[in-house]
């Protein structure tokens, strides 16, 4: 029986959370929790790092049905060989949404997925032809060279500028309010399944106010605009965005010592 099933949401963050920060501190506590929290992390959420491992293409769009509360069923061209060790109901993520492969056909580099009406109003990029970041799920034996990445895309953020600046590019993004408070100066954030990091944060409606959102400047250094597909961006395009995970548990946790 898994060992951490009976343990609530607020207890798996709080261990996650705790487990990370252990990690910072290479004092990683009793071996039990070390395993729990990889069952946690690992085989239970399907971890990403938003560390790319090949850029794909979407080829082809099926409709699943002919009314709005149907989904589509997507075939995705994939690099050669991209395929060899990933099995049927494997989870990749698309431009940073997390899917489950349910046909393969390694032969011809492609694979489809099902996405649902629900997941295509909470995402972009997936209900058209074209380039799309790939990520194989993260093992227990990967190196975590991005950041922890759930695959779950928290908001839509609009480009308002990419322009080259010397030998890199500059990207702005603004975000949307929901999402604002959560982004940092040096913080990490999830563009389209890539793991950066936030070099400025301007908050739209004034400083610490974040209900008109905010707009962040991020770095891309030319390995990133050549080996992703945030190369093809431009001015006014929408893009999925995912918050740090940690963040999320370090509100939700100040929120408990707040209760009476």
């Amino acid at each position: 029986m898994d060992p951490i099933c009976g343990w609530s949401p607020e207890l798996k963050g709080a261990a996650l959370f705790s487990f990370i920060w252990s990690s910072s501190t290479n004092d990683l506590g009793p071996s039990c929790l070390r395993g729990a929290i990889v069952a946690i992390s690992l085989r239970k959420y399907r971890m990403f790092t938003g560390i790319i491992t090949g850029v794909g293409r979407i080829v082809a769009i099926h409709r699943l049905g002919s009314s709005l509360d149907h989904g589509n069923r997507l075939t995705i061209e994939t690099p050669s060989a991209y395929l060899n060790d990933v099995g049927l109901g494997d989870s990749i993520a698309l431009n940073g949404a997390c899917m489950t492969a349910t046909t393969l056909d390694a032969a011809h580099n492609q694979f489809t997925i099902d996405i649902s009406a629900e997941s295509l109003s909470k995402t972009c990029g997936l209900a058209e032809l074209g380039p799309i970041n790939l990520e194989k799920a993260l093992r227990a034996n990967d190196r975590l060279g991005g950041h922890i990445v759930s695959g779950h895309v928290d908001g839509i953020g609009l480009v308002t500028h990419f322009a080259q600046v010397g030998e890199s590019w500059e990207l702005r993004i603004q975000a949307p309010s929901g999402i604002s408070k959560y982004l940092a100066y040096k913080g990490s954030i999830t563009v389209n399944g890539v793991s950066l990091t936030v070099n400025r944060v301007n908050d739209l409606a004034g400083p610490g106010d974040h209900s008109a959102g905010c707009e962040i400047s991020i770095n891309l250094i030319p390995h990133t605009v050549e080996n992703t597909a945030l190369g093809h961006l431009k001015q006014d395009a929408r893009v999925n965005l995912e918050i740090d995970l940690i963040a999320r548990y370090v509100e939700r946790m100040l929120q408990d010592t707040r209760k009476p």
